[in-house]
């Protein structure tokens, strides 16, 4: 019975090491995306505590406006998600595939 219920953290560890809660996270009217709101949803789903669909829908995101987030954490960490990078570490990940 147990393994059917879906439970859910009440908290997860954020990206600067601090715990997130619902409560702690971005409100959903943020329209300002900073490299720390940016991670701490990233954080948020990966941790379980929101799922992708609920994290599209409270901040009115697309799943691969998300998705490239969450690309951009896996591939370069928290320094991958700042624009004015992004063509920075795209190339540099591009380069590391082909050796």
């Amino acid at each position: 019975m147990i393994e059917n219920q879906k439970i859910k953290p009440s908290q997860v560890i954020g990206p600067l090491g601090e715990p997130l809660t619902i409560d702690s996270l971005p409100p959903p009217s943020t329209t300002r995306w900073v490299v720390r709101r940016k991670a701490e949803v990233v954080a948020a789903v990966n941790g379980g505590l929101l799922t992708i669909d609920e994290v599209c829908e409270r901040y009115s995101l697309t799943l691969e406006e998300f998705a490239s987030w969450q690309r951009a954490v896996d591939r370069s960490g928290m320094q991958g998600l700042r624009v004015t990078r992004i063509q920075h570490y795209r190339d540099l990940y591009e380069r590391q595939l082909k050796f």
